[in-house]
């Protein structure tokens, strides 16, 4: 029989909305849940807290729902703040006919979600916290763990969720206290204020981030030149029009049947069943390789003509891998031998990243028009970028020597870093023997159930959703992703309620 029990929640950001959106529709007995959030971005996070409207979510609304099995979530969220304040003409692009919406719309959806789901836990009888500081670290106590703030809180939880997110940029240069330099561009609305019209601006980082500085400095009208900078070059590609295809071979269950039996699965194994899928669908891995050559041989202005030229496109290579990389990742990462995942990660991770997540099509436009205009460079090949005690910064490069006004830090964070604000909870869990790094990053996990492990042993009283499982799995911060882990993970935390957690008792006694 099901026993009430008592949920720690460390971190209140998306991935915390999904899992208590899936703990709101879960049938249980009622229990209790604490959630620890210290940051003004409940619920929101980083990526999504107010801004201006031209920062867009860069996936259609079908892809953003938090709702397990339930993918117009979303849409019908959205359809019902339509009837009370107007649909916005500008959300919908005209390139492929998705609606785009401004991040701060999502990170709407994302506050009213989790009150939804609150208030629906606390229907059912489940008692809530909510406790305002950050959780520094993680002991065994009793039959479970008992979590300790910043502020010297104790709280004694049956099973923790780790939900911390990846924190802020990197400070890749050493820049931090520069003037001009700014280390965080989000909200842009505030960050960016500042940044007068006609400098020249320089942003580090080329992917999703960089582009979402770009295209807000292009809405304010700024006059001065703009470099994106980074060591690649490679812009994310322009996602095309929606094309609905239900994955046959490539698919979650076909290779958690294989981890079922202890099976691996190589590189060129996987490839094969993505020959088979792409087949099914009358396609072939031709326009896929030649779309990985493109990066090389096309300047960035090139490939975003062409992919802009490519939006209706009757191919569906391109769509069937945008759909199966974030769908299966978690799924296939673990059965790679190790030495395939690090040559992966090392020789082609910007390249999955580029053609796995794609902007919008009024991105790629903006973008377009500011390099055509000769306004907007991509520049590559950065080894360098240093603040000048005269004022700006020298910024080396493949082609050469340029200076700048300001920088800008937009590269994405990190998901396979532990961050700073994380970093003291994570020490006390590997001290405490409940935890272990993960080589990659992040903390090991078991696939099935995002479990974190020690010495071996999965241990049923700790879960790791979101970017510190990013060592172990692959793909974990996409929306999708995250929403399938949640479901695992309050699926694992239900069954341990109703069956009872002998190894995880076994695993406490053992530290």
């Amino acid at each position: 029989m099901s026993r009430p029990i008592e949920i720690g929640v460390v971190g209140g950001g998306a991935s915390a909305v999904c899992l208590l959106d899936a703990l709101a529709q879960a049938d249980s007995v009622p229990g209790s849940v604490t959630i620890f959030e210290p940051s003004e971005e409940l619920w929101r996070g980083r990526p999504f807290q107010s801004d201006v409207d031209v920062i867009r979510v860069n996936a259609p609304p079908e892809e953003m729902s938090v709702r397990f099995g339930d993918t117009a979530h979303f849409e019908r969220w959205l359809a019902a703040r339509d009837l009370m304040t107007g649909s916005d003409a500008d959300e919908l692009d005209s390139l492929s006919g998705i609606r785009f919406v401004p991040r701060a719309r999502f990170g709407e959806y994302l506050e009213q979600s989790a009150h939804a789901a609150l208030l629906r836990l606390l229907e059912r009888g489940w008692r809530l916290d909510l406790i305002r500081e950050r959780v520094d670290s993680a002991v065994p106590g009793g039959n479970g763990v008992t979590l300790t703030t910043s502020a010297g809180t104790d709280v004694a939880v049956d099973s923790a969720v780790l939900c911390v997110g990846g924190g802020r940029p990197a400070d890749t240069y050493s820049l931090a206290g520069a003037p001009g330099y700014l280390p965080d561009p989000y909200p842009v609305s505030r960050n960016l204020a500042a940044i007068d019209s006609d400098s020249d601006v320089d942003v580090i980082g080329s992917g999703l981030t960089g582009v979402d500085v770009v295209v807000a400095l292009a809405a304010c009208g700024h006059r001065g030149r703009i470099r994106l900078l980074s060591r690649s070059g490679i812009l994310p590609c322009v996602r095309q029009r929606t094309a609905h295809y239900t994955l046959r071979q490539f698919t979650p269950e076909r290779f958690r049947a294989t981890a079922s039996r202890a099976e691996t699965i190589t590189l060129a194994e996987l490839i094969g069943i993505m020959r088979e899928e792409l087949i099914g669908a009358g396609e072939d891995l031709s326009s896929i390789l030649a779309e990985i050559t493109a990066l090389e041989r096309e300047s960035p202005g090139e490939r975003l003509r062409r992919n802009i030229a490519e939006i209706d496109s009757s191919s569906l290579a391109l769509r069937i891998l945008q759909r199966a990389v974030p769908d299966t990742g978690p799924d296939v990462w673990p059965l790679l031998p190790e030495w395939e995942k690090d040559d992966l990660l090392r020789l082609h991770y910007r390249t999955m990243m580029s053609l796995c997540c794609p902007m919008p099509p009024c991105s790629a436009t903006t973008l377009l028009a500011l390099i055509d205009s000769g306004q907007l460079e991509v520049v590559s090949g950065i080894s360098s970028i240093e603040a000048l005690a005269s004022g700006g910064f020298a910024v080396a490069a493949a082609d050469g020597r340029h200076r700048a006004d300001v920088v800008v830090n937009g590269v994405n964070v990190p998901t396979h870093k532990i961050s700073a604000e994380a970093e003291p909870l994570v020490t006390s869990l590997v001290a405490a023997g409940l935890a272990e790094r993960h080589p990659r990053g992040g903390t090991r996990v078991e696939r099935a159930t995002s479990q974190l492990t020690a010495g071996g042993l999965a241990n049923p009283r700790l879960y790791a959703l979101g970017d510190l499982a990013a060592g172990s799995l692959f793909f974990t911060f996409g929306i999708p992703s995250l929403v399938d882990r949640a479901y695992d993970i309050v699926s694992a935390l239900l069954n341990n309620a109703s069956t009872g957690s002998p190894q995880a008792d076994a695993a406490l006694q053992t530290v």
